[in-house]
Parts: structure tokens; C-alpha cells; sequence
């Protein structure tokens, strides 16, 4: 049977574009070559290209607003790099919320200053930090939208005189933003969007090439931009299958149909995990994710009964990640109300055989 996928990466796709990419790697546009063997410059194979690029802006908002969408390798970990390599030329800020964010600092500071304008890493990332002051100085202020392994998300985006970099991964498409107020976004697929493989990088063109430092053509987002993310072969099926994601989105109302979809599943997961004594939250509720919630038992003692109770239900993917323990249930677009169900069910039924 088809399971309910919670999983936090690798992420849940719609049905019909596993089908769809199915029919594409067995024979791609009846042109008799599978997908994955056509050349990434064919005429077929630009125009998924240009399609995504194109959808990606759409669904964002940000169509002949000075952007650019790229398709680009190295999954977000290699854009913490990216990001300090083209912005930083003296001191960057950064909000340290999480495992992610706290990699993102480590390889900024080989570029140059970082200032943490604030972190919850001494309470375990638990909730995002809000006080905090964001010196006009700063070539960039950097933030994580989302962070899965904690289950926190930003609800309120600071206003600031300095660009704004944002990392999407475990969010982006999720729910209504102005991402105007962005310069620079870039998410992992694997997330939200489509199969490990691809990166999507929206820029605003007006802040790049200001930084001295000579950049590798590999590192440089003014070279992507000017190849089309064909700078060096793209990772066509990951592309592909994001096109057929985003694509899907769209037809389904855009991020405004999404978003209420998602509130509906966290609403319906967090009041079982506030109501049911046997569960309690892991992060503060005003800063819960939409996307991931965490949780624990609150008698450990438990855990071999819920365990088998999931699994025989064909839940996937619920363990917490290891530094957290507990459980994690990803809640990407993807994931149907009727899963979140499922697993709210098996929580109920504990309580009453508790």
C-alpha cells in the first residue's frame, strides 16, 4: 500500500508528477529517448528549463521585479557558501535558529565578519529569537525560514535597511509571503519541491557584483544568470520533476490554495499533540512550523507501543531526528489532510488505551 510519508527529506510528491516522471524517464515527449539520456540543451529540455524558471517567479510574485530563478547544484549547504562568496565583503548578520543556520555562519566567517544578531542554540533552538537589532551597516542580514530538525519557523519577517537573505529550504511555496521584501532566496527541492538533485536561487540582479574578491566561475551567480543555469550541465531530472511540482501548485490555486491546506493539517496535528497528555510539543507554540511539528512522548516508557502503532498504520518517517529525539512529522505540501489524519487517529487510540 501507498504510505503516509512524513519524512523531512526526501519529501512527499503529488501523485501525478511521480507518474508523470515516470513516463518522461521511460520516453520523454515521444521523442524515444528517456529523460535522463536527452541532452540538457535539446529544445525540449530548455523548455523545462525556462518553464520552471518562469513558474518559480510566478508562484513567488516576483515576475519583472529585477529577479532571476536558477537551477543550480549543491543542495542549500553549498549556498551557505554561495551567498557569503558574491555578498560579503565586510561583515555579514546572521540569525541563528538552528543546525542549518548555525552551518550557514561557520563558512560566511571564511569570507569575512559575522555578526549573530541573535540564537536560541543555548535552549536547544526551541523558539525564534525576537529582539534583536540589525546594525545598517551589514552587507546582508541572513535568516532561516524554517528549520526541520527543531520544528520552528519565522512568523514575522524584520523590516531592514540592509539586503535580506533567506534560506527556504523546508518552507518555500508553503504559504503567502511578500517576497519582494527578499534579495536573495534559495531552496533545497528535496524539501518541497521535488527530488535531491537541484537548487532554486531567486536573485535580485541589482545586488550582485559588488563584492572585490575575484569569484569562481562555479561560485559566481552573475555567470549562472547570463548561461541560464546551463553553465555546466544541470541535473535535468531533478529540474524536470520541480517544473512538474511547481506546475502542479499553480493549477491548484498557487500558494494562497496551498497555504490553507497546510494550516488546516498543523491545526489539526497540533491540537491533538496539545490535547492528548501522552505528547507534548517540542518547540513554543507561537514559533511552531507549519511544516515539521515535533513532539514527545511524555512517558518514554511508551514509545515500543506507538512505534508499532505508526508503522503498522503505514506511517513513514515519523522518528525525530537525532539530536532531538522524539518525533517529527513533516507536513510538506504534498502530504494529503487525510495522512495527518491517520496519525492523529493513532494518537487518540493511545490515549484510550492508555
Amino acid at each position: 500500500m501507498k504510505k503516509h510519508n512524513f519524512s523531512a527529506g526526501p519529501c512527499v510528491l503529488p501523485q501525478e508528477v511521480i507518474l508523470k516522471s515516470a513516463e518522461a524517464i521511460q520516453d520523454f515527449n515521444g521523442s524515444g529517448l528517456s529523460l535522463i539520456e536527452i541532452s540538457h540543451r535539446s529544445k525540449d529540455f530548455v523548455a523545462v528549463m525556462d518553464k520552471a524558471q518562469a513558474l518559480a517567479l510566478e508562484l513567488l510574485g516576483l515576475e519583472n521585479k529585477g529577479y532571476k530563478a536558477l537551477f543550480l547544484h549543491g543542495g542549500a549547504s553549498l549556498q551557505f557558501l554561495m551567498t557569503a562568496y558574491n555578498l560579503l565583503e565586510k561583515k555579514a548578520g546572521y540569525l541563528n535558529t538552528g543546525t542549518w543556520s548555525d552551518k550557514a555562519i561557520k563558512e560566511a566567517k571564511l569570507f569575512g565578519e559575522v555578526l549573530e544578531v541573535g540564537s536560541s542554540k543555548s535552549e536547544g533552538y526551541n523558539h525564534i529569537p525576537k529582539m534583536y537589532g540589525v546594525p545598517n551597516d551589514l552587507d546582508y542580514l541572513h535568516l532561516t525560514s524554517n528549520n526541520t530538525i527543531y520544528g520552528t519557523q519565522i512568523k514575522n519577517f524584520p523590516n531592514v535597511n540592509v539586503p535580506l537573505v533567506c534560506d527556504m529550504s523546508s518552507d518555500i511555496f508553503s504559504r503567502q509571503l511578500d517576497f519582494s521584501k527578499f534579495d536573495l532566496i534559495y531552496a533545497g527541492a528535496q524539501k518541497n519541491m521535488g527530488p535531491a538533485g537541484t537548487t532554486l536561487v531567486v536573485v535580485k540582479e541589482s545586488i550582485l557584483g559588488k563584492v572585490s574578491r575575484k569569484i569562481p566561475s562555479m561560485m559566481d551567480y552573475q555567470v549562472h544568470i547570463s548561461k541560464e543555469s546551463m553553465f555546466n550541465t544541470p541535473a535535468v531530472f531533478p529540474v524536470y520533476v520541480s517544473m512538474l511540482t511547481l506546475e502542479w501548485l499553480k493549477n491548484l490555486g498557487g500558494i494562497q490554495a496551498i497555504e490553507e491546506i497546510n494550516n488546516k493539517k498543523a491545526q489539526l496535528l497540533y491540537s491533538e499533540i496539545d490535547l492528548n497528555p501522552l505528547f507534548k510539543g517540542y518547540s513554543v507554540k507561537e514559533d511552531r512550523s507549519t511544516m515539521n511539528a515535533t513532539f514527545n512522548l511524555t512517558d518514554e516508557k511508551l514509545q515500543t507501543t506507538f512505534d508499532a502503532m505508526w508503522k503498522e498504520a503505514g506511517i513513514n518517517g515519523l522518528s525525530g531526528h537525532r539530536s532531538v529525539g522524539g518525533y517529527r512529522a513533516s507536513m510538506y505540501n504534498a502530504l494529503t489532510l487525510e495522512s495527518v489524519g491517520v496519525l492523529v487517529d493513532i494518537m487518540s487510540e493511545m490515549e484510550r488505551k492508555a
